[in-house]
């Protein structure tokens, strides 16, 4: 399995550099994820967002669908869109520390 030095620490990762164990995840792992895909500093609507993931990750084993972070969530569409441009779950995902949603291509 391959493995990534993100934030000082090795971690393991997929081909695409999604982290495989949710447990090996920090804080400072996710600011420097954040960082790399040019989102950076993370404010508190970004750490609300990855919190969700995360939590709902843990409850329901899979990755929430864009629709089910909206309603469950509560975070607008177009506010996951301005927070996370260019792939709202795609990134927010990686930063969490979580696999890609089955959602993203």
């Amino acid at each position: 399995m391959p493995t990534a030095d993100i934030a000082g620490v090795t971690v393991d990762v997929n081909e695409e550099g999604y982290m495989t164990d949710p447990q090996q995840w920090t804080r400072p792992i996710g600011e420097a994820i954040a960082a790399d895909l040019g989102i950076a500093p993370l404010t508190d609507k970004h750490w609300q967002l990855i919190e969700f993931l995360q939590k709902d990750y843990a409850e329901q084993g899979q990755m929430p669908t864009i629709r089910r972070v909206k309603n469950a969530g509560g975070i607008p569409i177009k506010e996951l869109y301005e927070l996370f441009p260019g792939g709202p779950l795609k990134k927010s995902s990686k930063i969490a520390g979580l696999p890609k949603p089955a959602s993203c291509v």
